[in-house]
């Protein structure tokens, strides 16, 4: 059975998709970019603090589940250029500390809102 995920603590979607979908015990959460859900703008500022936003939402939206970071066990990330691979994954390891996800890491040709960053994760309980 398909459940849709919703919070207000993530971005509202900016298209016809849901914050996240939960079959059985697995989530998938959709693509997050570095949008504060308060003011609902793209946050200014580099990889790093892009980075941390994105991650913020998808925490969101994984907690709005009844799930959190460590049942992450896949990460879909799309960087606007692959030279801000290393800032990006200074802050992506704060987040994921312990046992991280398998990942893909692509640099994508443009981003929504022209961010530097996007990701995507699949999480099981």
């Amino acid at each position: 059975m398909k459940e849709v995920v919703y919070t207000k603590a993530a971005p509202e979607p900016i298209g016809p998709y849901s914050q996240g979908v939960r079959v059985s015990n697995m989530l998938f959460v959709s693509g997050q970019i570095p949008i504060d859900p308060r003011t609902g703008e793209v946050v200014k500022g580099d990889i790093k603090e892009q980075t941390r936003r994105v991650l913020e939402n998808i925490k969101a939206v994984l907690e709005a589940a009844g799930y959190g970071l460590s049942d992450v066990v896949m990460s879909f990330v799309f960087l606007a250029d692959m030279s801000l691979f290393g800032q990006f994954n200074e802050v992506y390891a704060e987040y994921f500390k312990e046992k991280p996800p398998a990942r893909v890491t692509v640099q994508a040709a443009r981003l929504p809102r022209d961010v530097l960053v996007e990701i995507a994760v699949i999480a099981v309980k």
